[in-house]
């Protein structure tokens, strides 16, 4: 059944954040997003113009009409509006219809362009948010104001730390329960760049969305970060100031347990002439290293095709054809297959270019090759 996301949050007229980057994740990931509007905002790149709040009774009116017909898997609140929105919806949350749907808490206080979007009052009022949640995803000066991080552990919630505004070259995100203290981090590169409008929006829809499906917390986040981090790497550059970024292009980059067909690679024997025909085929050119005899393309959703001049064949004879099959959990996946008896010539390690491989053969000799590439699948270093 197709997991259904309630969203409760502002829209950005700019398409940037709120409602608009909820929806945009939670379709990509595969869920149903629904919609629950607090405040209606006129707001582009450069900042936030003006903000209409959605009368409360008219928020909880959007909440019923979802819950009653559609039914809600997992719950993402953003922009709240008022005091009083913020407590009228955690008691409507705490219903039977909806108390077990797992509600995911980005309590946002303040734009990217550095607009108040709550005051003191509501920030006190976020308390029974928390109480409700099942996990908070405040950046760092958000987390100030809630109090630091026991304050927001206190209300029984897992608590994502999320450090894209600590300074340094690494983004170190950690998760952290209540009573055990972390339990899980991730560390990546920062991205530089200044379309970065809505990642926490991004983010916690995202992981509502995983959970939704199914999917533990912790898996959840690690998908949820792996699909910001290629909407940042797919921004299109719109605006003036903090443009949004480009969930729209984001293709199942290892955003999934697996298995899935994601990569061929054809023997060659002429290097250009294969690239050429490859390019005429309307496919996208995106690795070019003639001196390794190894080309690259990509199709309209995502998959990859590649050629590959094998010099040491002899002869002029190109080696055989070898299939890639993704994954997210390469590691667990390989253990259940070789505890059923198959047999890999390469157990998984980690290559040079940013993947992990195993390496077996089918029963007909054919060559596979099971990977896990995350972001770098169509963002490797050597990319053009």
């Amino acid at each position: 059944m197709t997991a259904r996301v309630l969203i409760i949050a502002g829209s950005d007229s700019g398409g940037g954040a709120g409602i608009q980057a909820d929806i945009k994740a939670v379709t990509m990931l595969g869920g149903h997003a629904m919609t629950a509007i607090t405040a209606i905002t006129a707001q582009n790149t450069l900042g936030v113009q003006a903000v209409h709040a959605v009368p409360t009774d008219m928020i909880l009116a959007q909440i019923d009409s979802v819950a009653s017909d559609l039914g809600v898997d997992a719950i993402k609140i953003g922009m709240i509006g008022s005091a009083e929105t913020a407590a009228a919806v955690a008691e409507r949350l705490s219903q039977p219809d909806l108390a077990q749907a797992a509600l995911v808490f980005d309590p946002v206080m303040v734009a990217t362009s550095g607009s108040v979007l709550a005051d003191s009052a509501t920030i006190d009022a976020f308390r029974a948010l928390l109480d409700r949640a099942m996990v908070a995803t405040p950046n760092l000066p958000e987390l100030d104001a809630l109090g630091g991080e026991e304050a927001v552990l206190a209300h029984g919630c897992s608590l994502l730390v999320k450090g894209g505004h600590a300074e340094g070259a690494t983004v170190i995100d950690r998760l952290l329960e209540t009573g055990e203290g972390e339990v899980a981090r991730w560390e990546a590169p920062r991205i530089e760049t200044k379309h970065s409008h809505g990642t926490g929006c991004t983010l916690a829809s995202a992981i509502a969305c995983g959970l939704a499906q199914g999917m533990p917390l912790e898996p959840a986040i690690a998908r949820a970060r792996d699909f910001v981090r290629l909407s940042l790497l797919d921004a299109p550059g719109l605006g003036a100031g903090h443009g949004p970024m480009g969930q729209q292009y984001v293709r199942n980059d290892g955003l999934f347990t697996g298995p899935a067909l994601n990569q061929i690679t054809l023997p060659a024997s002429d290097y250009a002439a294969s690239v050429a025909f490859y390019k005429q085929m309307g496919l996208k050119q995106i690795v070019d290293s003639p001196d390794n005899g190894y080309a690259r393309f990509e199709a309209a959703n995502g998959v990859t095709l590649s050629i590959h001049v094998e010099k040491d064949v002899g002869d002029g004879v190109a080696g055989g054809a070898t299939a890639y099959l993704e994954s997210g959990a390469l590691d667990a996946w390989v253990a259940y297959l070789a505890r059923r008896g198959v047999r890999f010539e390469q157990m998984p390690k980690d290559e040079e270019w940013g993947w992990r491989e195993a390496r077996l053969a089918d029963p007909a000799g054919n060559r596979l090759c099971l990977y896990q590439a995350g972001e770098y699948r169509r963002y490797p270093p050597w990319r053009i």
